[in-house]
């Protein structure tokens, strides 16, 4: 099909005109919907979907998502369809998402309009479900009409399960539902969540409430002490604790999982930030330096996990340690000056630019980096 590819930031996604009956054949719905003595019940996803398994729970299991209004809600867009005349009756586009990275073929002479391949599977509807579920009666009624209808669609291909069920409570954040930092929230307290997920969730809360945390109040919950300056989002602090975390689960699991666990490994986290602020000095949290932005500190907690495997005990001395172990970053304070930054660390994306951080500050330090042979692997997004 013919798309446009659109790149912000180090994000890339597709936007795409869908024809109804064909866009209606590629899509699952997660949620029942009722028309006028109908009903689209819901689609159970595959055991390994974990992505539709999560948002099916938020929307069934949280009274903010729970959809009580969907019949009327759907009923009124239906309505909308038949009586729109002048007016586009979809205007706004559709989420879409699939974990299938999609082949895009630029046409000659552009960059960035060509042909997008379609996913074998069904796409997962982050935000849509009931101006599709409308169009899906709409369609049983007057399907000659519905046949003259594209629907706008925005496609995001070949990410993680963290990003797309992210992508669905950024999407959905309003006063009256729940807002993006409640996705950190539901892992930690709901039953059915993975418990390396959990476990991440709870180290997550210690490192922004302890009062020895060097992260305090710079975690970004998008609430509360909204005055001071944030460093880094709680999900993508989240995405990396879970990426360390899910790799060393066996071992964690053999030492209990429990609230003591967690404990311990935030003060393996604590000790680490907090010696290589004292390393870092006058930059630490310096706006002219990029030590304390999301980049940096996902490639500090990188090293932190290669360097814990090999000396995080005995705790007792250990900020002493480390903080010797990490002197020479000292050294590389330039390096990290805001001026310049982004051509001293050139990469295509933050992913890239992540990997290229943490590799120099490994070799700065003379860490070697942890060969994991357990646990599980966490796909990362572009």
């Amino acid at each position: 099909m013919l798309a446009t590819q659109v790149r912000q930031k180090d994000g890339v996604f597709y936007f795409a005109a869908y024809p109804v009956e064909d866009l209606l054949a590629k899509v699952r719905f997660i949620s029942r919907f009722y028309g006028e003595g109908e009903q689209i019940a819901p689609e159970k996803p595959v055991e390994s979907d974990e992505i539709a398994e999560f948002i099916g729970h938020i929307e069934h299991s949280d009274k903010a998502f729970q959809r009580q209004l969907g019949r009327a809600k759907v009923a009124a867009l239906k309505n909308f369809y038949e009586t729109a005349a002048s007016q586009p009756p979809i205007p706004g586009t559709v989420l879409l998402f699939t974990n299938e990275r999609l082949n895009f073929e630029p046409m000659q002479g552009f960059e960035s309009v060509g042909h997008l391949q379609e996913p074998k599977g069904k796409y997962l509807i982050i935000d849509g479900q009931h101006r599709l579920a409308a169009l899906h009666f709409y369609k049983d009624d007057r399907p000659g009409e519905a046949r003259t209808i594209n629907v706008p669609c925005v496609i995001f291909d070949g990410r993680s399960e963290d990003f797309a069920t992210e992508m669905f409570v950024i999407i959905n954040s309003t006063p009256t539902r729940i807002n993006k930092s409640h996705l950190i929230d539901l892992y930690e307290r709901v039953s059915w969540a993975a418990p390396e997920k959990k476990f991440a969730a709870k180290v997550v809360e210690r490192l922004y409430s302890q009062g020895d945390s060097p992260l305090r109040y710079r975690i970004n919950r998008l609430g509360g002490r909204a005055q001071r300056q944030k460093w880094i989002l709680q999900a993508e602090l989240f995405n990396e604790l879970n990426r360390w975390i899910s790799a060393e689960w066996k071992a964690i699991e053999r030492r209990g999982a429990d609230d003591k666990e967690a404990d311990r490994f935030y003060r393996v986290v604590r000790d680490f930030l907090e010696a290589a602020k004292t390393v870092w000095g006058e930059t630490w949290g310096h706006s002219s330096y990029m030590i304390t932005t999301s980049v940096t500190l996902k490639a500090l907690l990188r090293v932190c996990a290669d360097l814990a495997p090999q000396d995080a005990t005995p705790e007792n001395g250990r900020l002493e340690r480390w903080t010797k172990r990490l002197a020479t970053w000292g050294d590389q304070k330039r390096q990290f000056r805001a001026e310049g930054f982004y051509e001293r660390f050139p990469a295509k994306g933050q992913v890239e630019r992540v990997s290229r951080i943490h590799r120099e500050l490994l070799r700065a330090a003379g860490i070697e980096p942890h060969v994991r042979s357990a646990g599980k692997k966490k796909p990362e997004g572009r």
